[in-house]
């Protein structure tokens, strides 16, 4: 998947019915930080979490036979550029952010709360290491 480089913001959110409309909460950080203005208009692209459809995929995959792996294969790739944000500070304190199916990149000299530009440098089975390339995207 591309990611624009005009990307304001990057967050998770429920979708919630209100009267008759759809609604998608801004977390409060992102108008804090002056990504988003309120009362402006802005492009939304809306991406499926797949966790749930993965999981399910992957137990007919490893209880079907057929030759393919049981194990999910990450969700990046050496040299991909990835737009995260730091949620945690691992043990030894570099950032983790974490991406689809919560696989963790980890992310050297970050602070939680940090939205970084990261080039994934190595990929793991469980984990990948990315460098920053920008930060607060």
């Amino acid at each position: 998947m591309e990611i624009s480089d005009k990307l304001l913001c990057l967050f998770s959110a429920d979708v919630t019915i209100e009267d008759d409309s759809y609604v998608v909460e801004v977390p409060r950080r992102e108008i804090e930080t002056g990504s988003v203005e309120p009362g402006e208009t802005y492009r939304v692209a809306l991406i499926a979490d797949d966790s749930a459809s993965a999981d399910a995929e992957s137990e007919s995959k490893s209880s079907g036979g057929g030759g393919t792996p049981s194990q999910p294969q990450p969700p990046v790739e050496e040299g991909e550029i990835r737009y995260v944000e730091v949620e945690d500070i691992g043990k030894q304190g570099d950032g983790i952010a974490r991406v689809e199916r919560g696989y963790v990149i980890i992310v050297p000299d970050a602070e939680i709360g940090e939205r970084v530009k990261v080039e994934i440098t190595e990929v793991k089975s469980n984990f990948a290491v990315g460098e920053i390339i920008e930060e607060d995207f």
